[in-house]
């Protein structure tokens, strides 16, 4: 009998995404040659593609541990081919999380692909798909990171190194973020197999407004603070520091005009 997930097409990659990779590749060349007439156009587009790249990765890693775990339809919805037009909700899995990224210099989570949890059994299995996306972003934090930890800089252009640094910080923030125990975020999808029924129930309606929530809390400015310094926290140990993370940011956002002191860096 054939499977939802026998087809070699439901595997194959998207020519979407082969299209993000070489954007990527092509910008990323661009920042580190110095080649186009404007850093900043380049770096924003490297890094804007790069970080599309990761939310794929991101739902791959979801839909690829729920096949493994039991979900044989996920091949059949396009979930396989890391084509980010075949997520539920496009716009929240794409669209938005670039928005923040533009806004706020934030890699909010977005969502999602859909799961037919009736077909997964056991707790850890439910628990270890909701934990797969932001370990993927964890994943691609240490290799974003991995040039300044190994101290292999040298020979590095500034305006990479840069644009590597918000990289990075994009990163930590989506898996810190997601891995918050808040109705419709990972980290409450983690925990949830283990709550009580009654508990569940009470938390459910609350589930769409989650990411909202913490959206909003962000928007304070304390909080805005603490959580930055948690994130500075965690870069500064990996060898990247503020000036880095600040730079980086400065030379994504291109349309705000060169910013003299990070031009002069070195």
């Amino acid at each position: 009998m054939t499977t939802a997930t026998s087809r070699r097409s439901d595997r194959r990659v998207s020519p979407v995404f082969v299209g993000i990779l070489a954007v990527t590749a092509v910008t990323g060349w661009a920042t580190w040659t110095g080649f186009a007439q404007q850093p900043g156009v380049a770096v924003f587009l490297f890094v804007t593609a790069a970080w599309i790249v990761s939310l794929c990765l991101h739902e791959y890693a979801h839909a690829r541990t729920a096949l493994h775990s039991g979900d044989i339809t996920i091949g059949a919805k396009g979930y396989l081919t890391l084509n980010p037009l075949k997520y539920t909700h496009a716009l929240l899995s794409i669209v938005l999380p670039v928005l923040f990224v533009i806004m706020g210099g934030i890699g909010l989570p977005g969502g999602a692909v859909f799961i037919e949890r009736g077909r997964i059994r056991g707790r850890w299995r439910h628990s270890l798909i909701s934990a797969a996306g932001p370990l993927t972003n964890v994943l691609f934090a240490i290799v974003c990171t991995a040039p300044f930890w190994l101290h292999a800089l040298d020979g590095v252009p500034r305006d990479f190194r840069f644009a590597l640094a918000f990289l990075a910080l994009l990163q930590v923030t989506a898996a810190i973020l997601n891995f918050l125990p808040v109705p419709g975020l990972d980290g409450y999808g983690v925990i949830e197999p283990w709550l009580s029924y009654n508990v569940k129930r009470q938390v459910e309606p609350f589930a769409p407004f989650g990411l909202l929530f913490v959206f909003a809390l962000l928007w304070v400015p304390s909080l805005n603070n603490a959580f930055f310094d948690l994130i500075d926290a965690v870069l500064r140990p990996l060898g990247i520091g503020a000036l880095d993370q600040y730079c980086g940011q400065e030379l994504y956002r291109f349309w705000q005009g060169t910013n003299e002191f990070c031009s002069v860096s070195r």
